[in-house]
């Protein structure tokens, strides 16, 4: 009866040898599959699979010596299987992250040409504009010296005496043309030369007035200031009054007597109300933190 139920036993016992060769035929199987199907994936994952094989050998091995079932195999034949899925699913992530990564990288490539292309072009304008300003400030000095070389039309007759005063305009042209082109030195020269020929001519206060503004601009502002006074006091209702005003308040500022200074804005603003010289002097005192007081 032993015997008998021993050999029973034995019938109804599993060999292990066979399932322990289907596990590393399986194991072969899926690492193949694993190689040939991610293809791209890492090493590192490669590894992290080889890893989890080896734990479902182990299962398998365990299944075994338990007596599990062939379901408990069919599981964890299954669970690979799952992670090979989840492999493909990170691989293809992957791949469309870098296609992606491409994309963005051929674009600015692409804004980088552009941009450079536009960059060249702008230099090529700008080497333009100045090779002709320069053409157009040569041009303006050779007019200029033609001019006052040669002799000028004065609308008067011309008279032979050599020792004869020029034409008053054409003093006051010249001298202001120095004085807008920056030739201070020549400007001075000029007014001073007309005002000393022509003291009472129709032109004498504008050339007082900007006579006080070279002087001005060299920065000698009490020579500025005596110009000024010139006008104020010698052409009473000059169009210049008011910007005379204004500029000596300014020179007082120059010169660092706020006090004068301010009484000069705030005569600007009080006597010549509604000018652009009394906005002027409105926004000076405004940055000095004043307010008129008329």
């Amino acid at each position: 009866m032993r015997g008998g139920g021993a050999g029973a036993s034995s019938q109804r016992r599993p060999s292990r040898r066979p399932v322990q060769a289907a596990a590393r035929a399986w194991k072969l199987g899926v690492t193949i599959v694993a190689i040939v199907g991610v293809g791209c994936t890492s090493s590192s994952d490669l590894a992290r699979l080889e890893t989890k094989l080896d734990a479902v050998e182990l299962q398998v091995l365990q299944v075994q010596k338990d007596g599990a079932t062939r379901d408990d195999v069919a599981g964890a034949r299954q669970a690979v299987v799952d992670e090979l899925a989840s492999l493909r699913g990170q691989q293809a992530e992957l791949q469309r992250a870098v296609q992606q990564v491409g994309s963005r990288v051929e674009a600015l490539e692409s804004k980088l040409d552009d941009t450079g292309f536009r960059l060249a072009q702008l230099n090529q304008q700008l080497a333009a504009a100045t090779q002709e300003l320069q053409t157009l400030r040569d041009l303006a000095e050779a007019v200029r010296s033609n001019r006052r070389s040669s002799p000028r039309p004065s609308g008067r007759t011309v008279s032979a005496d050599p020792s004869a005063p020029e034409d008053p305009r054409v003093l006051y042209d010249d001298a202001y043309d120095d004085y807008v082109a920056g030739n201070l030195d020549l400007a001075v020269l000029g007014f001073r030369q007309l005002l000393e020929r022509f003291p009472d001519g129709e032109l004498a206060d504008n050339a007082t007035y900007w006579l006080g503004e070279s002087y001005y601009r060299q920065g000698r502002f009490e020579d500025a200031i005596a110009q000024f006074d010139q006008v104020l006091t010698r052409f009473t209702g000059s169009d210049r009054s008011a910007s005379s005003v204004l500029k000596k308040g300014y020179a007082y500022l120059e010169l660092g007597q706020r006090a004068q200074g301010v009484v000069q804005l705030q005569r600007v603003i009080c006597d010549f109300g509604g000018t652009d010289e009394a906005l002027l002097a409105t926004n000076r005192l405004a940055e000095l933190g004043l307010s008129p007081d008329c």
